[in-house]
C-alpha cells in the first residue's frame, strides 16, 4: 500500500471523511478519528484564522491516544484571501494531513513537508493529476463521476487506471462511495483510500441542517443535478433543494446564477453525490464506521472465497 507511514497510525479502515464546506466541524472530525478513520474539515468552515486555530487545538485535545490522523482542506486559489494566514497556522500546529484544492503549489507542499506533514490534492482529470504530481504531493484524490460537490465526469475505473500508469503515490478515490463494500471495491481497483463525503453528511455529528440530512436519506441518484449554475463550476446538488430555492432544474443556464454570496447559496442549495441512494439512515459517526468496517470485512471474505 502507498499510504504514508505517518497516516497509518490508528487507522483501522482506509477511509477519509472528506472536508465538506459548512458540514465538517470538530465533532465530526474527532468522532471519525477516534473511530479509526481520517477526519478532515475545511479551514474556511471557521470564519476567522483565529477561530481556525481554536478548532485545531480543540480537536487535538479531544483525540484519543490511539486515534487516526486528522486533516485540513485549504483552497489554494487567489480567491481565498486567507490561504497564507491559515497555512501559517497549519504549519505551526503541525496538521498531519493537508488537502489542497484548486491549485497544487510547490511552495505549499514544501511548507507542509517542512514539519513532516503530508499533502493530498484533489483532481478531476488526468491533466490536473500530472500537474499535482509534478508539484510533489503525497497523494492524489481522484474525484470521479457522481461525487458530491465539484465532481468530475470521468469514470472511476478509467481515472484510477490512467493515473496509476504514471503515479506511484497514494491514490484516494472519491465518487459514490457509501458502504464498506464500496471501500473494498475502491481498493480492488487500485486505490489506497476511499474518500467519503455524502455518507458523512447524514451523521449525527455533521453540521448539516437536519432537513439536509433527511433529504439525502430520501434521495437517490435520479435526484441529483449536475450544474455550474450555483458556483460557476459544475457540481452535484440535490434536485429538491434547487426546487425549494425556486430554481427549475429543467431550465438551468450554462452560467452561474446571481444568488448573492456563494457561501449563502451553498447553505440553502445542498450538495450530494449520486451515492445518496445507498444512504438510508442518520447514525452517529462511531456507529457508521463500525458498520462500514463490518461491511468491508464481509466483502474481503467474499473476495477470499472467490480466490479459492
Amino acid at each position: 500500500m502507498a499510504i504514508p507511514a505517518s497516516l497509518q497510525s490508528g487507522l483501522k479502515l482506509p477511509v477519509i471523511s472528506a472536508p465538506m464546506f459548512l458540514v465538517s466541524g470538530p465533532d465530526l472530525v474527532v468522532e471519525a478519528c477516534n473511530s479509526g478513520i481520517i477526519g478532515t474539515f475545511p479551514s474556511l468552515n471557521q470564519r476567522t484564522t483565529e477561530g481556525y486555530r481554536d478548532w485545531l487545538r480543540e480537536i487535538k485535545s479531544r483525540l484519543k491516544p490511539d486515534a487516526a490522523a486528522y486533516g485540513v482542506n485549504h483552497i489554494v486559489h487567489p480567491t481565498n484571501p486567507r490561504l497564507m494566514a491559515d497555512l501559517e497556522v497549519s504549519v505551526a500546529e503541525e496538521v498531519p494531513l493537508i488537502i489542497t484544492s484548486l491549485g497544487a503549489v510547490r511552495d505549499v507542499v514544501d511548507a507542509v513537508h517542512g514539519y513532516g506533514g503530508k499533502v493530498f490534492h484533489d483532481i478531476a482529470n488526468v491533466r490536473h493529476a500530472r500537474k499535482a504530481a509534478e508539484a510533489g504531493v503525497d497523494g492524489l484524490i481522484l474525484v470521479a463521476n457522481g461525487a458530491g460537490g465539484h465532481a468530475g465526469v470521468v469514470n472511476p475505473f478509467a481515472l484510477v487506471n490512467e493515473v496509476r500508469s504514471f503515479y506511484d503515490g497514494c491514490i484516494i478515490l472519491s465518487g459514490c462511495l457509501s458502504t464498506g463494500q464500496d471501500v473494498a471495491a475502491a481498493l480492488m481497483m487500485g486505490a489506497d483510500f476511499a474518500y467519503m463525503g455524502t455518507r458523512f453528511i447524514a451523521t449525527g455529528e455533521s453540521l448539516a441542517d437536519p432537513a439536509y440530512k433527511q433529504m439525502i436519506v430520501n434521495s437517490g441518484s435520479a435526484d441529483i443535478t449536475y450544474t455550474p449554475a450555483v458556483s460557476g463550476i459544475p457540481a452535484n446538488f440535490l434536485t429538491p433543494s434547487l426546487v425549494d430555492n425556486g430554481i427549475d432544474p429543467k431550465a438551468l443556464p450554462e452560467h452561474k446564477l446571481d444568488m448573492g454570496e456563494e457561501a449563502k447559496a451553498w447553505k440553502t442549495i445542498w450538495s450530494a453525490g449520486q451515492g445518496s441512494g445507498a444512504i438510508t439512515d442518520i447514525p452517529n459517526t462511531a456507529r457508521l464506521v463500525a458498520q462500514l468496517s463490518e461491511e468491508f470485512s464481509q466483502a474481503c471474505d467474499k473476495f477470499d472465497k472467490l480466490r479459492h
